[in-house]
């Protein structure tokens, strides 16, 4: 059974910062940048320092949750909410049952929960998991036939959840390279992303230059044939890529996998 977080106290890690010269020297550029990651910054958003370096922009955030959203989706989970830029969007479109945000850092988790009140979401329509996401996704997935214990979540229903994924990126060696090398992406590869998430829907959140290739490559082969055959032209399998900009600049691109319905009980 997977529980609920409750509502978490802000620490002393937990930074609402005011002034530059607060600011330590690897993320006053993003400092600067605030307003254009919550745009009710002022209104006293909480971030970690580390949470500084993968906040979604606020823009950015909302457009991926439209994208993302298909008729039959009612369940959203953000596995690495973080400081709650993506999972807050998902809660704020109205389009989704269950928006479940996935953090595994309790003082980033206090932050995210903070941003969300700020922010205006509902009480009740995020539900905070504190916990490995990869831990939580598979017993989420598993418990299908159970039914939930007072405090804990319902389980997953695979034909109507869609999956987000945010992962660190390793640093910012990234920046450095032409195209980025999926497969050395850390602390979480490509292979392990989609071997997590798969055969559910999902969009995984990269870099801007992260090889076409390994992403199309990722399908496994039966995959592959069983999107062929779904696809009445028999063209290559649909794997929408999408680059997100803000002011002409790309800020990172998104893949999204869809379903592979024949594969539901793999593993």
């Amino acid at each position: 059974m997977v529980l609920k977080a409750p509502s978490l106290p802000l620490t002393e890690k937990c930074h609402h910062y005011t002034r530059l010269q607060d600011v330590p020297w690897d993320i006053q550029k993003y400092w600067k940048g605030r307003h254009k990651i919550f745009s009710n910054y002022n209104d006293g958003i909480n971030l970690t320092d580390d949470a500084w370096f993968g906040v979604t922009p606020e823009p950015v955030a909302r457009r991926i949750a439209e994208d993302i959203w298909m008729p039959e989706t009612t369940t959203v989970v953000d596995m690495f909410a973080g400081a709650g830029g993506n999972t807050i969007a998902f809660a704020l479109t109205g389009y989704y049952g269950r928006v479940i945000g996935i953090e595994r850092d309790a003082d980033t988790l206090a932050c995210a929960q903070e941003n969300a009140r700020i922010s205006g979401v509902p009480e009740g329509a995020i539900t905070w998991v504190h916990g490995d996401c990869f831990v939580v996704l598979k017993e989420l997935r598993a418990e299908l036939n159970l039914s939930p214990a007072e405090g804990t979540i319902e389980p997953l229903d695979p034909s109507t959840t869609v999956l987000f994924a945010s992962p660190p990126w390793g640093g910012v060696s990234y920046t450095s390279q032409a195209v980025y090398d999926l497969s050395k992406m850390e602390p979480y590869n490509l292979q392990s992303l989609h071997e997590a998430c798969h055969p559910l829907p999902h969009a995984l959140y990269l870099p801007r230059t992260s090889d076409l290739q390994q992403l199309a490559d990722i399908l496994p082969p039966r995959a592959k044939t069983k999107l062929l055959d779904e696809n009445t032209e028999g063209s290559a399998p649909s794997i929408k890529v999408v680059q997100y900009c803000m002011h002409g600049f790309s800020k990172a691109l998104v893949a999204y996998y869809p379903a592979v319905e024949s594969l539901a009980g793999a593993t």
